[in-house]
């Protein structure tokens, strides 16, 4: 395949060297020059299919400085294909800062699709694909974590994120809180890979595997199911009275605890019912 010349946005396996694909094989061994993440990590790949091209650096600690010798070699119609670590470049990560320089000097720019993390869990989850919401990474503090899903609580979608192995557990936490225990959800990690694993449970039982195992490790996709009926349309005046009856022996915390387990109902929410209720009384 002749190349013209441009910037080839060129997606590369997330795991397994297999899944490359034909045209993108074509680009890399067409390409005079391919822009990566890691050196080391494409290095691996390139040498799998035995292509020997000269390799540029380009992530998000030396965009700025670098990005402009790429323009002027984008401009004397030089071939590049920009590839990320894993998966489809500018998926989480600022390739589109690049993308947006080239088409601003009218560059031709071209897709070249194959592996998305996102997209191969969806696959293998078995949670609706109809509609999705791609949310990345969480924030790293609780606050800020709580506040990102209370936003994305009532979407009627799945959702995506991505997630560190070390992280993983305090953010199930939150999402239990805010989403509720109840909530249905899937674990994907290491896709495609050796140890690759898939785990769909009600978000309280999924925290709860984690929480039991000595440790974690890999890759990982988090996606939530979209809310049921059930979530938000039960009636708020027996949520009420639950929470009356609760609160006779219970404090607080343990009584928005206890409703939450049997309802699903985020465990916050009846907190601050529950407040309020003890105020009333």
């Amino acid at each position: 395949m002749a190349l013209k010349f441009g910037l080839y946005v060129t997606a590369t396996p997330i795991g397994n060297l297999g899944d490359i694909t034909l045209r993108a094989l074509e680009v890399l061994k067409g390409a005079d020059a391919i822009l990566c993440e890691d050196t080391r990590i494409t290095s691996r790949l390139l040498n799998r299919y035995d292509i020997k091209k000269p390799l540029i650096a380009y992530h998000e600690h030396n965009a700025e400085k670098v990005r402009p010798g790429i323009i002027r070699r984008l401009e004397n119609k030089e071939i590049l294909a920009l590839v990320s670590d894993a998966g489809s470049p500018l998926i989480s990560d600022p390739g589109y800062k690049l993308v947006r320089a080239a088409q601003d000097e009218k560059i031709p720019v071209y897709p070249i699709p194959g592996p998305a993390a996102p997209i191969a869990a969806l696959m293998a989850a078995g949670l609706p694909t109809d509609k999705f919401y791609f949310a990345g990474f969480l924030p790293s503090k609780q606050g800020a974590r709580l506040k990102a899903l209370e936003a994305l609580k009532n979407l009627p979608a799945t959702l995506v994120f991505f997630e560190s192995p070390r992280r993983v557990v305090k953010t199930l936490g939150a999402m239990v809180e805010v989403f509720g225990p109840g909530r249905e959800a899937a674990l994907c990690r290491e896709m495609t890979k050796i140890y690759e694993e898939v785990i769909r449970l009600p978000l309280g039982d999924l925290l709860k595997n984690l929480e039991t195992r000595a440790s974690i490790k890999g890759e990982i996709v988090l996606l939530v199911g979209p809310p049921q009926a059930n979530d938000v349309g039960i009636d708020a005046g027996k949520i009420d009275q639950a929470l009356k009856v609760a609160l006779k022996t219970m404090s607080i915390k343990e009584a928005a605890a206890v409703i939450a387990t049997l309802t699903g109902k985020p465990r916050k929410e009846l907190y601050t019912r529950a407040l309020e209720l003890k105020r009333k009384s």
